[in-house]
């Protein structure tokens, strides 16, 4: 069975919770799914067939928040040995800030760099338009599927 691993960046929780749903949909649809809280770059290289998506806020200007930060330090300082994994973002921010929706932007763009193929677009979820994100996350994530 495929495992997808949910990297989860997160500060006021939303992102845990749509990772949460992603999750249950994913499970749903006969994938064994895992969300870490905590990621780290030796989460990705200790299970290399796992299939990732990170699901990440933003905060500040456009930053990752603290726990997924690490990673993205380790992904852009250490560059790990994950050239040909498969990942796709889902990326929450809020439209009302000029940087909305660069720390996804970021972490997509770390993978890229060291050679992750990225699966399908990325998912991005404004704050600013008052919709609940998981039921959105929850219909990009049917077509993301697809694209496994």
């Amino acid at each position: 069975m495929t495992r997808i691993q949910i990297l989860v960046g997160s500060e006021m929780g939303t992102a845990e919770m749509v990772a949460a749903s992603a999750k249950d949909v994913l499970e749903n649809a006969g994938f064994e799914a895992v969300v870490n809280p905590l990621p780290e770059a030796s989460d990705i290289t200790d299970n290399p067939d796992d299939i990732l998506l990170i699901c990440t806020s933003n905060t500040g200007a456009g930053d990752l928040p603290g726990n997924i930060q690490p990673l993205y330090l380790e992904l852009t300082r250490s560059y790990p040995p994950i050239a040909g994994r498969r990942y796709g973002i889902i990326n929450l921010g809020d439209s009302s800030y000029v940087t909305f929706a660069e720390a996804g932007r970021a972490i997509d763009d770390a993978m890229s760099d060291i050679g992750a193929v990225r699966v399908g677009e990325p998912l991005v979820l404004d704050a600013s338009t008052g919709e609940d994100p998981e039921p959105l996350a929850e219909q990009w994530l049917k077509e993301w599927i697809t694209q496994l």
